[in-house]
């Protein structure tokens, strides 16, 4: 496991947005829908996520943010002013 925190949270979102006997979600969030709805699937996604699996589902994996570019130098003035 590399993430016990994002696992349990995720595990939490997915209990809630399990389907009801007549196969909608029960969370009231989602008023209704035809389950497994979008919020479960990501819930379970967070949860392959957490354990390490890598990417997962159709969706492919999320892309990776760059890096920022170091800001410019600031003159004194310009810091003075802020």
């Amino acid at each position: 496991m590399t993430d016990p925190l994002l696992w349990r949270l995720a595990y939490d979102v997915a209990e809630a947005h399990q389907s009801d006997e007549t196969g909608r979600c029960r969370s009231l969030l989602c008023a209704g829908q035809q389950g497994p709805c979008e919020t479960l699937h990501n819930a379970e996604r967070a949860m392959e996520l957490a354990r390490g699996a890598g990417a997962v589902g159709t969706r492919g994996a999320a892309p990776r943010p760059r890096s920022a570019a170091p800001a410019p130098p600031r003159s004194r003035a310009d810091r003075e002013a802020a």
